[in-house]
Order: structure tokens, then sequence, then C-alpha cells
């Protein structure tokens, strides 16, 4: 049966999604799940912009010479205190029995930025994403 999965930016939001959607199930390590449902959540930022010494080990020390440094592409890793939910919501936004995911982060730039580069280091494909736009993330909005 597909799935559905909703991905929040904390845990306490992708509660009250699970709570006004009405996904009951069962509590696992970084996620909800039902029979037709999966709720998890970023805990904030899971993936961060890689520092200039990971382009060049010579941009560990700042200085003025080598300001501005503008990298042609731009490199990004998972933050290593927070692995461990990454590698969690890394593997269900990649379930094949999830067809769609619902983007339940805040609706403002940060919250879409935290999303994007989640989806992009976990290589997701084939999916249905849609947007979840709401000024709040309280009850009455959702």
């Amino acid at each position: 049966m597909p799935k559905s999965l909703y991905i929040a930016e904390k845990p306490s939001v992708a509660r009250e999604f699970a709570k006004v959607l009405n996904i009951k199930g069962k509590s696992y390590d970084g996620y909800m799940e039902s029979a037709d449902s999966v709720v998890t959540w970023c805990v904030g930022h899971l993936v961060t912009m890689s520092y200039p010494e990971v382009y060049d080990p010579a941009l560990k020390r700042w200085s003025l010479d080598t300001l501005p440094f503008i990298p042609e592409e731009f490199k990004y890793e998972v933050i290593e205190p927070v692995r461990k939910q990454f590698d969690t919501v890394s593997r269900l936004l990649n379930r094949e029995d999830v067809e769609t995911i619902y983007v339940c982060t805040d609706s403002g730039r940060e919250g879409e930025y935290i999303y994007r580069l989640v989806d992009q280091m976990a290589e997701v494909t084939n999916k249905v994403k849609k947007r979840v736009w709401i000024d709040s993330q309280t009850e009455e909005e959702i």
C-alpha cells in the first residue's frame, strides 16, 4: 500500500500534524508510522554548507588575500551531531512504499532551505512532492 510521508522541521510540529491529520500509529526512533502515513522531522538543520577548508586546506586560516571566497559549486555535508536523524529521514524519503512527500517545514526561506538540503543530500527521486504552505503550524492552521 502506498504511503504519504509528512516531514516537519521539529518533532513537536510533526506530532501536531499527526494529531490533526488523525495519523495513529506506532512511534519509532525519529518517526511515527500508521498503515498509510509516515511522519518525521528534521530537528532543525540536518545539513550545512561545507567550510572553506573542505574546498582547499589552505583556506582553513582566514586571510584578506583569499577573500572573498566564492566556490563555483557549493558543497554540503550532514551535521554530525544529528546524523542519526538525517539517516532516518533519508531512509524514509527513499522508501519504496512512500509515494508522496508532504513538506511541512516552516513556510519561510529557512524552512524551505532545511528541506531542500535534506532532499538533495538524500538523493530523493521518483516521488511526488507537495509543499504545505501555511502561516503557522498550530492545530487550527493545520
